[in-house]
């Protein structure tokens, strides 16, 4: 069905393109006589009066042109218009809402996990959390240790506690503390007198188990990492954007976090970094996002879909993002002339938002657009329009040619290309290098592309204008720099 609709609305504009509906219907004028008539869905049979069409169907006028149209406009009957569901809506000024979304991984809040390192050597006696994600909390035993040097340093405490010196006593205790002895236990050495051969250490704070190094019996000494605690009373949430979309992006926007195993929840943020670099191999930017986890629901490697409130910056021209045609080399609207008549118009895009997007160049304010079967009035209005005739005509000391990219500059903006001949100046295949101008993107300079550029020649240097996809292969026929 939906092949036989294309078909039938394929070939009511073909033929919409040609004709009008009858004058009288559009202006008091004499009423036109139809040239022919032809089957809806075969515009080649033709029959000089009304009839059926060999599937059934009842022929259709064709009218004369009544007047001369500008190149790409078309004329649609009003009973096609409303079958094809025309729909426009007029381009205006306002606000965009550049919402973002992405997606993430939470991760524990690296400004809270906490790294334990032993401060001499010695063993480990016993162990008391004895795998990865164990929950702690503070004070908790985590190990006991033997090492000589702190029964040594508990020796000293001892021999100042039996001479009574304070300032030894004080020294001894910090020197306990300084090797991390918590203060209960130097303070159980003073009560009791009495060194101890383990000594234990205890959890600086409450969280879990991010990693776990060790085992009873090993061997540790200064720089030897035993265990990492993560608290997980705030976590970090990691995101990457799109380049496009780096500018509208800083520390301190708001941004909702939602994941699905809490369905209906969704969990309030702000930006807390934005990275300074680009990812070399995904060319997007990477942001972290500092979530509240009170309730200890959100646990680090879980996936967060993230809502970044961005910039929304000054009011723009906008359409329908719907009204877009987006064909790779080219961005187009349909513009509603009126009375019938459409037009397919180039245009520049800027911002976007989630419905609109900012019309740079191509329209004004008030013009109307086509929201819906704008493909198929585009594909007819590009049949008649030339778009080239958008573009000015070349200067004399200008040319624009195919080329095919041998190597780039991207410090001092030049490219070595082979381009192909130039026959209004008379000049054979070359290869030389050119300038490339300021505003042109370096994008599509890659070695070994085939481009096609616009370049002026002045004062004995060449400089690329203007650059898109080439048209054609290039005749590959390089000369000596010229």
């Amino acid at each position: 069905m939906k092949i036989l609709f294309s078909a039938l609305a394929g070939a009511l504009l073909t033929l919409a393109a040609v004709h009008y509906w009858p004058a009288g219907d559009s202006g008091g004028e004499s009423e036109a006589k139809p040239l022919y008539w032809v089957a809806p869905m075969d515009p080649n049979f033709r029959r000089p009066g009304p009839g059926k069409s060999p599937m059934g169907m009842d022929l259709i006028p064709v009218y004369e042109e009544a007047e001369e149209t500008e190149p790409g406009l078309i004329r649609i009957n009003p009973e096609v218009q409303n079958n094809l569901g025309v729909r426009t809506e007029l381009a205006r000024e306002r606000a965009l809402d550049p919402h973002i979304r992405t997606v993430g991984y939470v991760g524990y809040n690296q400004d809270t996990l906490v790294h334990l390192h032993p401060r001499v050597e010695g063993w480990i006696e016993k162990l008391y959390v004895k795998a990865e994600g164990d929950p702690v909390t503070a004070g908790q035993p985590l190990y006991d240790l033997y090492s000589p040097e702190l029964v040594n340093a508990q020796e000293d405490l001892m021999l100042a506690l039996r001479r009574g010196e304070e300032r030894l006593v004080e020294g001894a205790k910090g020197r306990l503390r300084a090797l991390k002895l918590a203060d209960k236990t130097i303070n159980q050495l003073v009560d009791t007198r009495k060194v101890m051969q383990t000594v234990t250490y205890f959890a600086p704070q409450s969280g879990v188990v991010e990693a776990l190094a060790i085992r009873e019996g090993f061997y540790v000494q200064p720089g030897s990492t035993l265990f990492s605690i993560g608290a997980l009373d705030s976590v970090w949430v990691e995101a990457d954007v799109f380049a496009a979309q780096a500018h509208l992006v800083r520390a301190g926007l708001p941004v909702v976090a939602r994941f699905k195993h809490l369905p209906g929840k969704s969990v309030e943020g702000r930006v807390s970094y934005v990275y300074p670099t680009l990812d070399a191999d995904t060319r997007t930017l990477r942001l972290r996002v500092v979530l509240d986890n009170a309730g200890k629901l959100l646990k680090p490697n879980m996936f967060a879909e993230l809502t970044i409130a961005g910039d929304a910056g000054k009011p723009a021209l906008t359409v329908p993002r719907a009204a877009v045609i987006r064909t790779g080399s080219q961005d187009r609207v349909v513009l509603d002339r009126g009375d019938g008549r459409f037009k397919s118009v180039a245009v520049h895009l800027g911002r976007s938002d989630k419905d609109y997007v900012e019309i740079l160049h191509g329209l004004k304010a008030g013009d109307p657009v086509v929201v819906s079967a704008q493909f198929l009035l585009d594909s007819e209005s590009s049949r008649e329009s030339d778009f080239l005739r958008m573009t000015p005509p070349l200067a004399k000391n200008e040319a624009e040619v195919n080329g095919v990219v041998n190597s780039v500059d991207a410090a001092n903006r030049t490219a070595n290309i082979s381009r192909e001949a130039i026959d209004k100046w008379n000049r054979p295949a070359a290869t030389m290098d050119f300038a490339i101008d300021q505003a042109v993107s370096l994008d599509a300079f890659v070695p070994g592309a085939e481009i096609r550029f616009k370049f002026r020649a002045e004062n004995g240097e060449f400089t690329i204008l203007t650059v898109t996809p080439a048209k054609k292969t290039p005749a590959a026929n390089p000369h000596a720099h010229h």
